[in-house]
């Protein structure tokens, strides 16, 4: 029996961040080797908000870069664009037709953006979670690595899934769409943001502040760090409810150090902010240095990117391309005829 095959994709919308890295590409890279990863750039997700035409195509060169830099192996790996397989707009377009609009309404994600974004919602952003499940669905994955916010989301595709099989697939032994699971995976970091300790860090926050981006230089990680929130406490502990920042730094340092949590607790329990600030600032520096540096040399190689995202546009539109076409026969559509 082969691999089981992961499927998973990041927007491309400004660059990652600590907890995108921490909290998920790290662990994508350790477990990699034991599964058949599709990572997908998510740029057709990326203009349901407001965007920038004129950043787009830079943006997703960046995360695809930033994949590669992270530790994503293309011996493990395909990495490929969203936009350029067809396929994901072609099954976006068919599940709409089978998928009650009281499923997507009721959607969590949909009403706080909606909320935001006022009179110019889009129906792009209500139909998200039917491009994702697409994404998903394309590529018979069977386990999908999901964060909290996205738990609803992977449900509403299996939901989809099991309408469609139920309504069109003529053997019930054989169904035309794969019911994906949750990637239930070694629990990631939950990294805060540096000026909240209760909320998450996040590519959405308006301040940039607020999170420390792979690609941040030197000089702006230790700006970060040295404004981030702190509490007036001298001595630092984890797990006091009480002081959340406290308990956020000294997690950070302990996943960039590599040391234990012990070994971090005794380390840090008589430290004040001004001597442990410039520790986290060094740590954290030195962490990142080597994704930078292969970061530079990647996208210093435009041909090697591009070749890249070629294979895997290849590689992604087989398979994509047998699961529309099973989908299709199913619906009903006429094949297109043979030349001979």
């Amino acid at each position: 029996m082969g691999k089981q095959r992961v499927l998973s994709g990041v927007q491309p919308t400004g660059n990652l961040h600590l907890g995108n890295y921490l909290g998920a590409i790290r662990t994508w890279v350790d477990m990699q080797d034991n599964y058949d990863n599709f990572f997908c750039v998510v740029d057709l997700h990326a203009i349901t908000v407001p965007h920038n035409p004129k950043t787009l195509a830079q943006d997703t060169y960046t995360i695809a870069a930033l994949y590669l830099a992270c530790g994503i192996d293309l011996d493990h790996a395909t990495i490929f664009v969203q936009s350029h397989v067809t396929a994901h707009s072609e099954l976006a377009w068919l599940l709409n037709c089978i998928t009650p609009l009281n499923w997507l309404e009721r959607m969590i994600q949909f009403k706080e953006k909606a909320l935001k974004q006022g009179e110019n919602v889009s129906v792009g952003l209500l139909d998200y979670p039917v491009l994702m499940a697409a994404d998903i669905l394309l590529y018979d994955a069977d386990q999908v690595p999901v964060g909290e916010d996205q738990k609803q989301h992977l449900e509403l595709t299996r939901d989809i899934a099991i309408r469609f099989n139920d309504q069109f697939a003529t053997d019930k032994e054989n169904p035309v769409l794969k019911l994906p699971e949750p990637l239930i995976r070694k629990q990631g970091a939950r990294v805060m943001s540096l000026t909240d300790g209760t909320r998450k860090m996040s590519k959405s926050d308006p301040s940039d502040l607020s999170r420390i981006n792979l690609l941040d230089p030197p000089d702006l990680i230790k700006k970060k760090i040295k404004k981030c929130k702190t509490d007036p406490v001298k001595g630092l502990e984890f797990d006091n409810q009480e002081r959340p920042e406290c308990n956020n730094l000294l997690g950070l340092y302990t996943l960039l150090s590599g040391k234990s949590k012990e070994e971090v607790a005794k380390e840090c329990q008589d430290m004040g902010w001004g001597q442990f600030k410039p520790l986290l600032t060094e740590t954290t520096i030195e962490a990142l240095k080597p994704i930078q540096e292969k970061y530079q040399s990647i996208m210093n190689d435009k041909d090697y990117l591009d070749s890249v995202l070629r294979e895997g546009k290849e590689k992604a539109e087989t398979v994509a391309h047998e699961t529309l076409t099973r989908v299709k026969d199913a619906l009903g559509y006429l094949p297109l005829p043979n030349n001979n």
